[in-house]
């Protein structure tokens, strides 16, 4: 093999083992910043009262909005 084809083979190399350290980079990165973009615990679970209606804004009078309806029901036209 010639100067040619051992010049190519090392660019060739070189240009691998560059992709592998920005490939294993970008992956620290990614879970360094997956890890600090949580909020801080504790979790926990939000208690509601499935007979209390939902807190929604009214809905806008054809007056208000023209031709809009509203996208939502209220909880007694629904039930």
């Amino acid at each position: 093999m010639g100067r040619l084809g051992e010049r190519r083979r090392t660019v060739w190399r070189g240009m691998v083992i560059g992709w592998a350290l920005v490939v294993a980079v970008a992956g620290g990165l990614t879970l360094w910043m997956q890890d600090s973009a949580e909020p801080a615990g504790p979790y926990v679970w939000e208690q509601t009262d499935p007979d209390e209606p939902p807190d929604l804004p009214p809905c806008p009078t054809p007056e208000d909005a023209g031709t809009a309806a509203c996208a939502y029901g209220t909880y007694t036209e629904n039930h």
